[in-house]
Order: C-alpha cells, then structure tokens, then sequence
C-alpha cells in the first residue's frame, strides 16, 4: 500500500475508533509499518481530527523524519516492533473497559481476563498486565518490551491496552475483542461465570498461530 493510502486508512480507522468511543480527547496513538520505517499518530493530536499530512513519519531507527511530532508513547509501538518483526502495525487506546479493568485490586497479572469467548481467546489468548510507569516513560517501553516476544497484546496498568497485528486492521480488530471482553467481564464479576477450560482455550491459541 502506498504511503498515501496508508495515511488516510491511519486517518479514517482512527476518526472511527474516536466516534464509537474506544478513545477520548488526545489519547490514544496508532502506528503502521511502512518500507524502511513508520508512520504514527503525532503526538497531541485528536484521533478524530487527524490530517493525514500531518501524521509522522520515522526511519528505521525510530527518528523523527517528517511530518508534526511523533505520539510521546512511540517507545511503546517500537518496543512492539523490535520484539515482532512480524508485526505491521500497533494500536494503544484508553478504552474505558480497558483502563478500568487495569485499576482492579486482585487481577491476575500474568493474565489479566479470564477466556469469556472463542474470539477473544483467538485474537488475544493470554494478557499480561505491564506495571505502573508514567506514560511516555522509558521503563514503561522496557517492561512492554519483556512482555512483547510472548505476547502481541498487553494491558497497561492504570492506563490502557497496547496491541500488535501484522496489519492494522488485524491490531484494530483484536483491539476492539479486548475492549468488549472487558466489559463483558465488568459485567459478569458478580454472577457465577462458566468460561473456557484451558483446554478449550489452549485448543484455540494453538489453531490461530
């Protein structure tokens, strides 16, 4: 796809994540690998008003080449990338279900939602949580980092999901099965749940890699 094609799906899939209310404000950053680097979300910006001229563009490095300032969170996507060379594109959000199950006392950090549904089991499988680090910070792209070779998806604390796919909509799609499981799970934490056994769920992760 060409890098003005890419540029408007970027603008397009963002006004849409906006508009339905997966992200607010200026939260929220999107990135997509293109030739010898990438194009991301400036930073600042509403995911609901982006130009697309104005998205930036970085080499392969990670430097700022063109284009309004990168997203202060672009570690984060470069952690992704670094770990998955498979990857195509990373989608982070504050989506609320999202962000609140990341407050919760008690979660079980190395994987934070139980398996509610095949989809989720499928486009997920397991989600770490990454501790709490202020966004933008190093140590928070170091920890995703760990996490990344293994996992394709986590969950922020205090903060919100970061989510890889070899294409954007793959990351987008996976990124929104989250973000429903999530409130799925809010509103099953007080009725008795059947979910998947792990076998069930181990089943699927194998057949989806």
């Amino acid at each position: 796809m060409s890098e003005t094609k890419l540029r408007d799906q970027i603008t397009a899939i963002a006004r849409s994540l906006f508009e339905r209310g997966l992200t607010f404000g200026s939260s929220g950053n999107i990135s997509v690998r293109h030739e010898d680097g990438w194009l991301m979300t400036p930073t600042g910006s509403s995911m609901g008003d982006l130009d697309p001229a104005a998205i930036s563009l970085l080499d392969d490095k990670g430097h700022w080449v063109s284009g309004d300032k990168p997203t202060k969170e672009s570690l984060l996507h470069l952690a992704m990338y670094e770990e998955r060379p498979q990857t195509g594109a990373v989608v982070h959000l504050h989506s609320t279900h999202s962000v609140a199950v990341s407050c919760l006392d008690g979660i079980d950090h190395n994987n934070v939602l139980p398996p509610i549904t095949a989809y989720y089991v499928m486009k997920i499988g397991k989600l770490p949580l990454i501790p709490y680090h202020p966004p933008g910070d190093i140590n928070l792209a170091k920890a995703v980092k760990e996490m990344a070779s293994k996992h394709h998806a986590v969950l922020l604390a205090n903060h919100g999901p970061v989510v890889a796919g070899k294409s954007l909509l793959d990351a987008v799609y996976a990124t929104e099965e989250l973000e429903e499981t999530a409130r799925l799970f809010l509103m099953l934490r007080q009725e008795r749940c059947r979910f998947l056994s792990d076998n069930e769920a181990d089943h699927l992760i194998n057949k989806s890699h």
